[in-house]
C-alpha cells in the first residue's frame, strides 16, 4: 500500500491513522500541496479531483478519506471496525456522514480560517462548530465511541478535526464527554498523534 499524505490535512491524518491502527506497513508519500504537486497531471490520475490522500493499492487508487476507510476495513475483513450487520452498519454510515457535513463546515471550517486562511466567516462555522460538538458530547454520555463500546471507522473519522479544532478558535471545554473520548482513542495501540499547530487557542 502506498498513501499519499499531507501532514497538516485532517483527512489525510484519518487514513494514516487507521492503518497505523490496523498494524499496516504503507509507503507514505508526501505531497507538496504547497507548491501545487496534487494539481499536477501524475497526481490528477491517482484523483481527478486534486486532493489528499489517495491510497494505491494493488493497482488500484483509492481517493476520499471516508472511502479509504471503507476501503481497507473491507477488504482485511474488519467487521470490529466496519460491522456488517444493517443496523449498526447505518450507524457508522450516519457519522461518516457527519464528518463530511458537519465537522466539515465546523472545527474543520473554523481551523481552516487559522491554519490556511480560508475565507469563511468565524462566527459562523465556531457556532456549527459547537452545535455539532453539543450533540457528539450528548452520544458520548451513552457510550465509550461513538456507535457503541468499542471503536469504529467513524470514530476515526470523526476524531482528527475533533482534536485540532482548537486551533481554529474552537474549545473543547464545553464538551468533557468530547474530551475523555479523544482520550480514549488516544490510547488505542498504534495510536499517530494529528500534528498540532500553534495558532488559535492552540497558540
Amino acid at each position: 500500500m502506498k498513501l499519499y499524505y499531507f501532514p497538516l490535512s485532517g483527512h489525510a491524518h484519518r487514513a494514516l491513522l487507521f492503518l497505523s491502527l490496523l498494524g499496516l506497513k504503507a509507503e507514505v508519500v508526501e505531497v507538496d500541496l504547497a507548491n501545487g504537486e496534487h494539481k499536477k497531471p501524475d497526481f490528477l490520475k491517482l484523483n481527478p479531483f486534486g486532493q489528499v490522500p489517495v491510497l494505491e493499492d494493488d493497482g488500484v487508487a483509492v481517493s476520499d478519506s471516508n472511502a479509504i476507510l471503507v476501503y481497507v476495513a473491507t477488504k482485511l475483513g474488519r467487521k470490529d471496525w466496519l460491522p456488517d450487520d444493517p443496523l449498526n452498519l447505518a450507524k457508522v454510515q450516519k457519522w461518516l456522514s457527519v464528518a463530511a457535513g458537519e465537522i466539515a463546515y465546523g472545527p474543520a471550517a473554523a481551523r481552516l480560517i487559522t491554519v490556511f486562511g480560508a475565507d469563511f466567516r468565524a462566527d459562523e462555522v465556531i457556532s456549527r462548530a459547537h452545535r455539532i460538538l453539543g450533540l457528539i458530547n450528548a452520544e458520548l454520555e451513552q457510550d465509550r465511541f461513538i456507535t457503541g463500546s468499542r471503536p469504529t471507522i467513524a470514530d476515526i473519522a470523526l476524531y482528527s478535526y475533533i482534536v485540532s479544532a482548537p486551533e481554529g478558535n474552537v474549545d473543547l471545554a464545553p464538551h468533557p464527554e468530547v474530551r475523555h473520548w479523544l482520550a480514549r482513542i488516544e490510547a488505542l495501540p498504534g495510536f499517530v498523534p494529528f500534528p498540532k499547530t500553534a495558532i488559535g487557542l492552540a497558540a
